[in-house]
């Protein structure tokens, strides 16, 4: 049975004081989420204050980018290295805001994977369609290209200590999501995809699904026989309604 993983993306929000009641309110009601995987993905500046809050639990400390680069003169980056220096340990790669947004191609998604694992970090690789290529029937095709292009780099064996993530574009901020049957869809194919270079560890692959997943729909995403949890964005700032996505994904799979 593999374990969920339900990992808070809050993007560009917060601030020290917020952070704080958000944090203190998930660790106390962590405690309800058994067998369940949590981390807390904020935005670099406050990855040492998440560290500090996150001491002494199994929450897991996550970036939300990092540097296809070493150390070096790349102003305003961060490494892999500087990132496994303050204990974080899941980085996000490949989001699509990150893809569509800031011009991160499959080549760069690739280099970053290889980094987050050369310092130990577990990448939680993204992938996804926009509404534009699932209407004009390429889903598989554009899932099939992402993920390929990086284990055409690193090798299917690297997904020993990664998680990917299906994130569908369309569904993502725009209030919709994918049905269960959707979702379910396209994590069947992934896992099938990597099943073609090796069973055991496409058996063994955390697939989560980020696309709206909210309190009231989480259960029923989680039921699916392929969903093994949620990389979450809205959702997540508020710690009820974290939690209670969390708490679906121990239910459904107990």
């Amino acid at each position: 049975m593999r374990t969920p993983l339900v990992a808070a993306n809050w993007k560009m929000n917060g601030s020290r004081q917020f952070n704080e009641a958000l944090l203190t309110q998930i660790v106390a009601g962590a405690r309800q989420c058994a067998d369940v995987d949590l981390a807390i993905c904020p935005p670099h500046v406050y990855l040492d204050q998440a560290r500090v809050a996150l001491a002494n639990t199994e929450i897991g400390l996550g970036a939300q980018n990092l540097s296809q680069y070493d150390d070096g003169a790349f102003t305003g980056e961060v490494s892999a290295r500087m990132l496994a220096d303050i204990e974080c340990r899941y980085s996000l790669v490949g989001h699509s805001e990150r893809r569509t947004l800031f011009g991160e191609d499959d080549g760069t998604v690739s280099a970053k994977f290889r980094q987050s694992q050369m310092y130990a970090l577990q990448p939680i690789l993204c992938v996804g369609e926009t509404l534009e290529e699932r209407d004009a029937g390429r889903t598989e095709e554009v899932i099939a290209g992402q993920l390929d292009a990086v284990l055409g780099v690193a090798g299917v064996f690297t997904l020993t200590a990664a998680v990917v993530a299906y994130e569908p574009v369309w569904a993502i901020g725009t209030g919709h999501s994918a049905s269960p049957e959707q979702a379910q869809a396209v994590h069947a194919f992934i896992r099938e995809r990597v099943a073609r270079q090796d069973g055991t560890i496409a058996r063994r692959l955390r697939i989560i699904y980020g696309g709206s997943v909210k309190a009231d729909n989480a259960a029923e995403l989680f039921a699916m026989e392929d969903i093994d949890g949620g990389l979450i964005g809205g959702a997540s700032l508020k710690a009820e309604d974290f939690l209670a996505i969390a708490r679906a994904a121990s239910t459904t799979r107990t």
